[in-house]
């Protein structure tokens, strides 16, 4: 039976690398900023994240986080939110009262160019969220510009599923699409941001987006990210889509519903719909999942977290994140519209994410045009392995996504003239085609060099 599954394994494997080389042949290649190549993305919840909850507090991190290997800031909805029909006494980031100002509650927009001035002396990018599919009830296009939303047969303007906080925009208004633009062009020309995260951008009509991102373009070489998972959308400009079904699948084969097999239907399904150099945002947690499904605390307990974090660091076509928290870790849901400050003191799984992010950032095997290639393994709906070459450059990753210790065999051909480093651990081994990983175990090797 085991043989069977090993050979069933093999032909899956040859058979998706097969695949996926001829789909990403086919497509046009997306090409992205440069200085997006070998990133990372770590999401900041300003309230949350100090005492304070403002701009100031939260710039006191910045070194920290520049040394744990952070690349890229994504700071949730800076703009002032709606006050009536808040949810809570704070009210939801996403309902937004003014696209051009700063919730003063925050700070102010020379607080923010601090940050933002700070972050790019430390060598960082800085992203804002942004929210095109609704504003708050109390946006004063609603009184100026009522034609900017939809509305419904008595004239009232709507809202989406329980976003009882927002009102629903108008796409069919050209006024309010131009709009929309200008004021994201404020903060590019008020701002030295880096880019964009498009709340919602699925809501959206990818029309708006055809003309908005190289509008914006021309203003400045930018990033986009859109919290969507649909393939058309990098047509449109988007740089990175949300990798929301492999995420739940994660989440399946860490509560033992699902294996291995089933994450590699959804990888072959996803390296045949998206365009070659495609970015997938990967992640074990972020603000929606952390605050409602418990990730990754529950959703991945324990030491279960550990290889899936690897994996969203290290796969193909991958843009990491990392949620405010996850370093300490945070191991319970951050309140959404109330004040619940993460309370940082230890930092327990900063090393864990250092060493990640900066083989990440250094080693050339995570460059955009290096080789990606699956690893035939012997327990393949249990364990996963894949290289990445770029010149002299090779990194290996094995993980055991199950929760038995398995010896795992590697069936490929690998270079033994030197050494591989495997970067957890810090042992050196001459061959790793024969691995014994405990239960959720992972191992990360660099060869020849440390």
């Amino acid at each position: 039976m085991k043989n069977l599954l090993a050979l069933l394994g093999c032909f899956f494997a040859l058979s998706l690398n097969a695949q996926l080389t001829n789909a990403q042949n086919a497509k046009v290649e997306q090409k992205h900023p440069a200085f997006m190549e070998q990133g990372n993305i770590y999401e900041v919840n300003i309230r949350q994240y100090t005492k304070e909850g403002t701009l100031n507090a939260f710039a006191k991190h910045l070194t920290r986080l520049q040394k744990m290997g952070v690349k890229t800031i994504w700071f949730m909805p800076l703009q002032p939110i709606s006050k009536e029909g808040r949810k809570g006494s704070l009210g939801s980031y996403y309902s937004v009262a003014s696209y051009t100002d700063v919730n003063p509650e925050f700070g102010t927009l020379n607080d923010f160019n601090a940050i933002v001035t700070k972050a790019h002396a430390l060598g960082m990018k800085v992203l804002i969220d942004w929210v095109p599919n609704h504003s708050g009830p109390d946006h004063p296009w609603l009184t100026k510009h009522p034609d900017f939303y939809e509305r419904d047969s008595t004239g009232k303007a709507i809202y989406t599923a329980d976003w009882s906080d927002t009102r629903e925009l108008n796409y069919n208004n050209p006024v309010m699409e131009d709009s929309m633009i200008n004021a994201m062009k404020y903060w590019i020309k008020n701002t030295a941001i880096d880019g964009f995260r498009v709340d919602v951008a699925w809501g959206v009509p990818y029309s708006f987006w055809n003309k908005c991102i190289p509008a914006l373009k021309k203003e400045r070489n930018l990033f986009f990210l859109a919290e969507a998972d649909d393939p058309k959308l990098h047509e449109t400009g988007f740089d990175a889509t949300y990798s929301w079904t492999e995420f739940h699948v994660m989440n399946d084969i860490a509560a033992g519903k699902k294996n291995v097999y089933s994450l590699d239907t959804v990888l072959h399904t996803i390296d045949t719909a998206y365009m070659k150099g495609a970015w997938r945002l990967y992640f074990t947690s972020n603000h929606d999942e952390n605050s409602w499904n418990k990730a990754d605390y529950a959703t991945m307990p324990g030491k279960i977290h550990a290889p899936f974090a690897v994996f969203t660091q290290t796969y193909n076509r991958t843009m990491p994140l990392i949620y405010s928290g996850q370093e300490e870790p945070v191991l319970r849901p951050v309140s959404f519209f109330e004040k619940d400050a993460m309370g940082f003191k230890k930092y327990e799984r900063a090393s864990f994410y250092k060493t990640l992010l900066n083989l990440r950032s250094t080693n050339a095997a995570f460059k955009e045009n290096a080789i990606f290639e699956r690893i035939v393994v012997n327990h393949p709906d249990k364990a996963m392995a894949y290289s990445r070459k770029y010149g002299n450059s090779l990194v290996v990753v094995v993980l055991n996504l199950s929760n038995e210790q398995q010896a795992i065999s590697l069936n490929t051909k690998l270079p033994t003239e030197k050494t591989y480093y495997e970067v957890f651990s810090h042992q050196e081994k001459k061959d790793i085609h024969n691995l014994q990983l405990p239960a959720w175990g992972y191992s990360v090797f660099v060869y020849g060099t440390k």
